[in-house]
């Protein structure tokens, strides 16, 4: 039997802040071990640390710039 917690969580588009559900697994040890959106419109982006979400309607450009935006400050941080 697993002791990982499945949480349903809400989060926005990285891009936009629409707001959408997702299906978030976690280790106990507290980091993330995958996540699914649960809710129409929306697709997971990958990030192995946290669950992050954006609209379908978005191109791919966008949220890879909207991701770099966001998480360009926390790189150094995430590498160590």
């Amino acid at each position: 039997m697993s002791d990982n917690k499945n949480l349903n969580e809400r989060h926005g588009c990285i891009v936009c802040g629409k707001i959408y559900d997702l299906l978030v697994v976690y280790h106990p040890d507290g980091h993330m071990v995958d996540c699914k959106v649960t809710s129409a419109g929306g697709h997971r982006v990958p990030d192995a640390h946290r669950p992050l979400v954006a609209c379908d309607t978005h191109p791919a450009a966008k949220i890879e710039a909207a991701y770099a935006k966001l998480f360009s400050d926390h790189k150094s941080e995430d590498d160590e």
